[in-house]
């Protein structure tokens, strides 16, 4: 078959990537879905079952870093659109390994670039109906100031907001125009392959694109992140370990909601663009604590609320960051992309979902995952 595009999608086994995965490959029959993962502990093929046997999908497993791997899959498969989210995300284990982190995020960039830029200059038509869209992270843009700890109403809503007053902690919102200031390993790698994206457009004329996200939550999220961790915690009575007091806060975006920001922005998106993809959902950490815990007992027939006594108070995580808040009012005029999904409705469903998918956090919970778990929390 002649595929109209061939689009490889980097990550795409991991919690992000599948979602995007799943949505290309579904809703575009006439793409070449091409998913390059490594399957390292967060990437789980077990998330793509449902696509797994789609004449237009294909997996390589594959590592980012391998520059000879990556100019060859480019060329073997006329790859003609990269979509990058294959990266390490978490900042604990930044903390305690930030090399692994500069290697996977800043390297693993790079080659992906320079084996996309020598492969489609050497093309006829050069870069002529090529895009290189990265997705990063709010963390690059360092903190904001909670200035207002008791929440007002925020500047902007959504038509799934309607009818409910949004929060705000602060004045302050990160815009596309906010300068990068990463405070851990993990937001400084990650705002290193920002500028390395920036820098191949600058540079050779790459057609790229850069979004920026607020905290994802949904289904197929690798439990070391706190809404399935916590779920899972909830569910068999396990303590709910919060740092510092919990007052941080947090922008949550539902990962489906995601998923059609990146499919919108991949095609209608205007090169060299930056784009803030955020959920116009400020929580406070320990809020949402509570709201799982609500949620979790209700759907188990238990009484709501019974369970709070699990919050268990460690010591917080070193260079915290206070406050994270996304204004995606730029998307949402240009593209006119919102959110379909309030943070109530969109943790119904992943609660629900995780209860009903106990047999896929077992396995992705066990061996190595509980010594570290161990490891992470142990006398804090």
């Amino acid at each position: 078959m002649e595929y109209k595009r061939r689009i490889m999608i980097t990550g795409g086994a991991g919690f992000i990537g599948s979602h995007v995965v799943r949505l290309f490959v579904k809703k575009y029959p006439e793409y070449r879905i091409i998913n390059v993962d490594k399957l390292t502990y967060a990437g789980n093929l077990e998330n793509l079952k449902d696509v797994e046997a789609s004449p237009n999908y294909v997996f390589e497993r594959a590592d980012i870093c391998d520059f000879e791997k990556m100019s060859a899959l480019m060329e073997g498969y006329g790859v003609d659109g990269v979509i990058h989210l294959a990266a390490e995300s978490h900042v604990d284990r930044s903390i305690r390994d930030p090399f692994t982190f500069a290697r996977t995020n800043v390297l693993g960039t790079l080659c992906l670039l320079e084996a996309a830029r020598r492969c489609w200059e050497a093309q006829p038509g050069g870069y002529e109906g090529k895009r290189f869209y990265h997705i990063s992270t709010d963390e690059v843009y360092g903190a904001l100031e909670m200035t207002r700890p008791e929440g007002v109403e925020a500047p902007f809503s959504t038509a799934a907001s309607s009818g409910r007053k949004h929060l705000a902690f602060g004045e302050e919102f990160f815009t596309e125009e906010t300068k990068y200031r990463p405070h851990s390993p993990y937001s400084a790698s990650k705002a290193g392959s920002d500028h390395f994206v920036r820098a191949y457009h600058d540079t050779y004329g790459m057609p790229t694109i850069v979004t920026n996200c607020s905290n994802n939550y949904g289904p197929y999220q690798f439990p070391e992140k706190l809404i399935p961790l916590f779920i899972n915690n909830i569910r068999h009575r396990k303590p709910l370990p919060v740092y510092g007091k919990g007052e941080n806060v947090r922008d949550w975006l539902y990962v489906e909601d995601h998923a059609r920001a990146i499919d919108l922005i991949f095609h209608e998106g205007a090169v060299a663009e930056t784009y803030n993809i955020g959920g116009f959902n400020e929580w406070k950490n320990i809020d949402i604590v509570r709201v799982l815990i609500r949620t979790v007992d209700r759907l188990l027939g238990r009484a709501e609320g019974e369970d709070m006594d699990l919050i268990t108070y460690v010591t917080d995580r070193k260079g915290h960051d206070m406050r994270y808040a996304i204004d995606s009012r730029k998307l949402q005029r240009e593209l006119g992309w919102e959110p379909s999904l309030q943070f109530e409705e969109g943790i119904e469903k992943t609660v629900r979902w995780y209860l009903d998918n106990e047999e896929w956090m077992n396995r992705v919970t066990s061996g190595e995952y509980e010594k570290y778990y161990e490891q992470m929390y142990k006398g804090r």
